[in-house]
């Protein structure tokens, strides 16, 4: 269930916008939109900030995603019915993903900046002011002013650096605020696909966002909803929230961790293998579902066994195993007589099928 738009961001080469009834709201108001602390809106997905707010011709976004999941349940009631349809992946965010849109290249983003807070429709202040009421701050109504911008490195921060403003008071108000807006948004629009897929899996998609995770802040996941700074566990409060609706997981950062010498991971200050140990252990410990896919193209034999290897590990004393995967992407490429073999014996090792290696 795709409530995001298509283009734009890094290997896209498709464009498909929101519906254009949905442009034409935004048009008058920005505000169903992410914006950022210059004013620039973000159009790839509606702000969680009118997930309860009746802005859109009398709906709340959540209706609207209800309506259409309600909608296609209906209408391919067979496919559900027959099995053909065997899981429901729900979209949470840009990309399909369960983040805030904090590194748009559209803005300027480039990998691997620290990208930027996005709370500034007038609803997400609005909640924000309301949380610092509670608290009794109402000073802390406001997103940080040192956070740098899409591409500083935390070192250049206030907010970000080492015993910066992330780890004093405000700053955990802020950042606890913020991730539990991300976390609240899934739960509401999960509860509402379990009603609408009734006695069908669903999924949602969780970006890797290994960056400048050997840093003591974790800026990337930080400004993307993640609060995972190196003293405190930002998955599990999700996996948690995951657990509660019987939804699967699938995270988009499995293979990863095989090009951890590669150079451009190294200077990023990025540990794939250990956001992907974090992420799949929170996920387990709340026994729930995981599910994967390449982020990568994949043609040969060392890239289907290294798939195999994370996928279904032949040693992992707990028999820790991915649910299902995704193969991504059916290409031309792929279709070529040696490569199409190796896909083929890739699907018969994947479904536990014994094939020789006759060659590599």
């Amino acid at each position: 269930m795709s409530f995001h738009e298509c283009g734009g961001n890094v290997g896209d080469d498709v464009c498909i916008p929101l519906p254009h009834w949905v442009a034409e709201i935004g048009r008058s108001n920005p505000n169903i939109f992410f914006i950022d602390r210059e004013g620039r809106r973000n159009t790839e997905c509606l702000s969680w900030g009118i997930d309860k707010e009746r802005v859109l011709r009398g709906r709340t976004a959540v209706e609207v995603y209800f309506d259409f999941m309600r909608s296609f349940r209906v209408e391919f009631d067979d496919f559900f019915e027959d099995g053909i349809i065997s899981m429901v992946e729900v979209g949470l965010g840009p990309c399909g993903e369960l983040r805030y849109p904090s590194c748009p290249v559209k803005h300027g983003w480039r990998y691997p900046g620290i990208g930027e807070f996005q709370c500034y429709d007038q609803n997400m202040l609005k909640s924000l002011r309301k949380a610092a009421e509670m608290r009794g701050h109402n000073f802390w109504a406001r997103g940080p002013d040192n956070a740098g911008s899409y591409n500083s490195r935390p070192h250049e921060t206030g907010f970000f650096c080492d015993g910066g403003d992330y780890d004093g008071y405000y700053g955990r108000f802020f950042l606890n605020w913020y991730s539990q807006v991300l976390v609240n948004h899934g739960d509401l629009v999960l509860s509402l696909a379990k009603l609408a897929f009734e006695g069908t899996c669903i999924a949602i998609k969780l970006p890797g966002i290994h960056w400048l995770y050997k840093t003591s802040s974790h800026a990337a996941e930080l400004t993307a909803g993640f609060y995972n700074p190196c003293n405190r566990d930002g998955y599990v409060a999700i996996a948690e929230m995951l657990h509660k609706h019987g939804a699967s997981l699938n995270f988009a950062c499995a293979e990863l961790h095989t090009l951890e010498q590669r150079e451009d991971l190294q200077e990023a200050l990025a540990d794939p293998q250990g956001l992907a140990w974090q992420v799949l252990n929170a996920a387990w410990d709340a026994c729930i579902a995981v599910a994967s896919e390449n982020a990568f193209h994949c043609h040969d034999r060392v890239g289907y066994n290294k798939l195999l290897d994370i996928v279904k590990p032949v040693n992992d004393p707990d028999g820790r195993h991915f649910s299902s995967f995704t193969y991504l992407r059916l290409t031309p490429l792929l279709m070529e007589r040696q490569n199409f073999t190796e896909f083929e014996r890739f699907i018969k090792r994947m479904h536990g099928e014994a094939v020789l290696d006759l060659h590599v």
